[in-house]
């Protein structure tokens, strides 16, 4: 059941290009909290009582109500919104069902998180456009972290990373062009971060310094291999 009628202020955001994020657990939270933090207003929906009251005030509004019934969600109105993301994860049958309405709402971008490859892949056949496994590649993530000497690695496709670490001695003090990054390990050096000076794009003629860090980008065995260099 609905906590009030949000109808009014909730069509004013949708106006405005926002997000819905129905589901306020952890990872809906933090994803709610940060599009604040970069300036998206967001229409927050949750099934708890004592979670909307946590993000009273958090968010430009938030609403205790149940999102598998879509007069609740048409109430709120949800349908006018061209970004919703269902971050329900607790209940795997309210997550589908909302993703159904929200589908049959048709919704210009929907993402949506599985807390299981059968969950996923249940999304995937109903048509749902984005899904994150936000456990899962962090799971990953924090795998390749721990197994070498990189500080940040981001997977950008089955195959393909971005990895932030320091430079191993055989490109140190050389221009990248003579240290043939490419050719000899499979890599790209992208950019490189130096203190005092920022972050920069590299360039055949960059020499790079052991103090610096350095962004590079390959296949992932690849990457994983170069960062583990000394």
């Amino acid at each position: 059941m609905v906590k009030f009628s949000l109808r009014p202020p909730s069509t004013r955001i949708a106006e405005a290009d926002s997000v819905a994020v129905i589901g306020l657990g952890r990872f809906g939270s933090a994803l709610a909290l940060e599009l604040m933090a970069k300036g998206t207003e967001v229409l927050g929906i949750d099934g708890s009582e004592d979670i909307v009251q946590a993000h009273n005030g958090l968010l430009t509004h938030v609403v205790r109500a149940d999102s598998t019934k879509e007069e609740t969600l048409r109430q709120l109105a949800v349908h006018e919104f061209d970004r919703v993301v269902v971050a329900i994860g607790g209940d795997i049958q309210a997550s589908i069902l909302t993703a159904s309405i929200l589908l049959k709402m048709k919704i210009p971008t929907i993402w949506a998180k599985a807390v299981s490859d059968p969950h996923g892949e249940i999304l995937g056949q109903l048509g749902v456009h984005h899904i994150v496994y936000p456990e899962k590649d962090m799971g990953q993530r924090v795998a390749h972290l721990v197994r070498g000497a990189m500080q940040d690695y981001v997977e950008v496709g089955d195959d393909f990373a971005l990895v932030k670490t320091t430079p191993p001695k055989a490109i140190v003090g050389i221009p990248l062009g003579q240290s043939r990054v490419r050719a000899t390990y499979g890599v790209t050096v992208t950019a490189f971060y130096r203190e005092g000076k920022g972050w920069d794009y590299t360039t055949l003629e960059t020499v790079i310094e052991a103090g610096d860090l350095i962004l590079i980008a390959g296949q992932n065995n690849k990457v994983e291999s170069f960062s583990q260099l000394r």
